[in-house]
């Protein structure tokens, strides 16, 4: 059976506020796998940073019980400390300090030897693509690279779980793509396991093993990013075909399709939502060439992530509206 790196039962959080008790994560049950990339999603409000904030042991929960990286929460909250590494949105470099002296003094926190701080964060160094850079002013630095110096800090006493708090925010695309290799790296080449946050829907589709979405402080949605896709709305088809009298015939042929959607036909064009759009293509289309209709246009669209959000929250995901959890910013 594989290792649960994290394992959440029951985790809650409750803030007093000046207008009452606000509820903020309401009993969170889930478990991340060793060796996964987990993505955790979520709108403004919706208790990610509330949820974040208590595995990290940085906020202490109301209720509940969970286990990071084999050390109980409540109970051994230094162990977890000693055994994972954090990354947050805002970063930790001192901009007058030079890199390696940061990646030395972070691994000395830990109890690490200074021969073997150095030996650790060179070898960073080299994986994330910052050699040269060992005497370089964090003030020097391109975006990126102080993103990837962050990372190197948070991983430099060998975590066997990292978490990383919207971890590209900020980037401009070329950096972003360059990051995501190193954060795949991170599982494929350390066998770390990463749970991270993100307000890109490209980022989790691209990198998560699993996606999990929290939306009012419970846990709405989780699976792969293929399954949260297929299961809220499937592949949307379209069909172009010749000759508006054909529509019926259309329809027809498209209302025994399995699992489909109602056909919906506007002029010569058919659309309907069906799970596996690409493979009752060819049938519908060796039914079209029997009826002798002529085939004008084909369109298979799968939805995104973006739809996936829409559909389960009722709201967007915007990288352009970050803010703490709304009872955190009423505490």
């Amino acid at each position: 059976m594989t290792e649960k790196m994290i394992d959440s039962r029951g985790l809650r959080r409750v803030y007093k506020t000046r207008a009452g008790e606000v509820e903020a994560v309401r009993g969170v049950d889930f478990t991340v796998d060793t060796g996964e990339i987990v993505g955790f999603l979520g709108p403004n409000g919706a208790g990610k940073t509330t949820t974040l904030q208590m595995l990290t042991t940085l906020l202490r929960p109301t209720d509940g019980s969970a286990t990071v990286a084999g050390c109980d929460l409540a109970t051994d909250p230094v162990g977890v400390r000693r055994r994972i590494g954090y990354v947050a949105q805002g970063g930790g470099t001192d901009p007058e300090a030079r890199a390696g002296e940061e990646i030395v003094d972070h691994a000395r926190m830990y109890g690490i030897d200074r021969a073997t701080a150095i030996a650790n964060g060179e070898s960073l160094f080299a994986q994330l693509d910052l050699d040269g850079l060992w005497k370089r002013q964090c003030k020097t630095l391109s975006g990126g690279q102080r993103r990837r110096l962050d990372i190197a800090m948070g991983l430099v006493h060998k975590p066997g779980l990292v978490f990383l708090d919207e971890p590209s925010t900020g980037l401009d695309p070329q950096s972003r793509a360059n990051l995501w290799g190193h954060i795949a790296g991170l599982r494929d080449g350390m066998g770390t396991t990463v749970f991270l946050t993100t307000h890109y829907m490209d980022e989790a589709d691209l990198l998560c093993d699993r996606i999990l979405v929290i939306d009012e402080g419970e846990i709405v949605a989780r699976g792969t990013p293929d399954e949260l896709k297929r299961s809220v709305q499937g592949d949307s088809v379209t069909i172009g075909f010749a000759g508006p009298e054909n529509a019926p015939i259309v329809a027809t042929i498209a209302s025994h399709v399995e699992d489909a959607s109602e056909p919906e036909i506007e002029g010569t064009q058919l659309r309907f939502r069906v799970p596996h759009g690409a493979g009752v293509l060819p049938g519908f289309l060796r039914e079209m060439v029997a009826r002798d209709i002529d085939l004008t246009a084909v369109e298979v669209h799968r939805p995104t992530l973006d739809d996936v959000f829409l559909t389960l929250t009722g709201r967007s995901l915007r990288e352009d509206n970050l803010e703490p959890d709304s009872a955190e910013r009423a505490a």
